[in-house]
């Protein structure tokens, strides 16, 4: 243990003195999505934007290395190196831009010369940040937290916004002072763009359910601390009867289940399989594109479906556990723009009837007031517009401006 902590402390000054000592590369750029999960998110659009415009630029994903071969067997045309090894330390201190959707660690110094692109990763439901009242993490405190938090947000030179609503809680939650882009979400642009074409939509369906021409279900609920058993060990127990949901489908509408990957073999669907499939590896975005209804709880999916003005219905099965934590919420749950139900009757007789109406007509007013709230800013050309900020960014550097006299 003495030895790997003497590395990691080498490691660590070794990082900083490049970072200070080295000039960037021209056009590196350095990609992470969800501290070194797969190539996903935000990041993974601007990336495909930037590679189209520019691909004699060099663009480096940096992934945990226990991901690193399922991520060159997914995206093989990608650079894919392990996050924290002799090849990230020789990218990431002297890389042009950084482009990621969440926190570097707070020992890490940013070279002066590096741009970098803070995405996030979502319209804030829970609280986060230095809004959080009290932190109950491992090796931390309330305090430590927030001053790691507030020193990371300093090394953001811009930072994306999804909404206003989102804009205004980030400027607090992280302490933000440098400059937003009100782009909305570059993730977003293909809800945006492809829910207006039928063949990509065609396509799509086709891929992830055949040749079904009914309704699509899509049940993307939020994780649950209780889906932990044990270590490596995780099961989510679905909050209604297959049966019941199977039995109110017509014979070519599709219940698809998107879980999180840890409980995804958990989940039994043996006898339904012609009109239930589990989706975990699936984009989340072709999941939204090809859905018809969107059944959740407190997760915030809501707000990117919103995009596509499509029907929710919500199913806290669990309300009473979470009111402390939805006391918690930025967002006033109250004004959901769907039903919300709590017991598999009352979930089963929404779903009925969605299946016969198409719609929830009551919760119009709702749904209009909920995407003028927070999907106005998505107009399909985030990426776009990251790509020619980062164009910009990278002239500037190149040419030296000189003051006319």
């Amino acid at each position: 243990m003495a030895l790997k902590n003497i590395i990691s402390q080498v490691y660590r000054k070794l990082f900083n003195l490049i970072a200070i000592m080295c000039p960037v590369r021209k056009h590196v750029v350095l990609f992470e999505a969800f501290n070194g999960k797969m190539p996903t998110d935000n990041p993974l659009y601007v990336y495909q934007a930037l590679q189209a415009a520019h691909p004699d630029w060099h663009l480096v994903w940096g992934v945990k290395r226990q991901l690193l071969a399922e991520a060159k067997r997914r995206y093989p045309q990608m650079t894919i190196i392990p996050r924290f090894s002799l090849q990230w330390l020789w990218v990431a201190p002297v890389a042009e831009f950084w482009v990621l959707n969440a926190r570097l660690p707070y020992w890490l110094r940013k070279n002066s010369k590096t741009t970098y692109i803070q995405t996030w990763h979502g319209t804030p439901l829970k609280r986060l940040g230095i809004d959080i009242p009290n932190v109950s993490m491992p090796g931390t405190d309330t305090e430590q937290y927030r001053q790691n938090f507030t020193t990371e947000s300093r090394r953001w030179d811009y930072l994306i916004a999804p909404n206003q609503f989102s804009k205004d809680i980030f400027r607090r939650a992280f302490d933000f002072h440098n400059q937003f882009l009100d782009y909305g979400y570059p993730r977003n642009d293909r809800l945006v763009n492809q829910a207006k074409d039928p063949q990509a939509l065609a396509a799509i369906k086709q891929k992830i359910i055949g040749h079904k021409t009914g309704k699509v279900i899509l049940y993307a609920p939020t994780w649950r601390d209780d889906y932990f058993i044990r270590k490596g060990m995780y099961k989510m127990n679905l909050p209604f009867s297959l049966s019941k949901v199977v039995n109110a489908l017509g014979k070519d509408d599709v219940l698809i289940i998107r879980p999180h990957y840890l409980v995804a073999e958990s989940i039994n669907i043996h006898g339904f399989e012609a009109q239930v499939k589990v989706c975990v590896d699936e984009d989340i975005d072709d999941l939204y594109l090809i859905s018809d209804l969107l059944i959740t709880d407190y997760s915030s999916v809501m707000f990117d479906y919103a995009i596509l003005n499509r029907p929710m219905l919500f199913y806290p099965y669990d309300l009473a556990h979470y009111q402390g934590d939805i006391r918690g919420f930025y967002f006033d749950y109250d004004k959901v723009p769907g039903p919300v139900v709590t017991n598999e009757l009352d979930f089963v007789s929404a779903l009925e009837q969605f299946l016969s109406q198409g719609n929830y007509p009551a919760y119009a007013a709702k749904m209009t007031a909920f995407r003028q709230q927070f999907t106005t800013w998505e107009k399909g050309t985030a990426s776009e517009r990251v790509v020619a900020l980062m164009e910009a960014e990278a002239n500037k550097k190149a040419v030296k401006v000189t003051e006319p006299s």
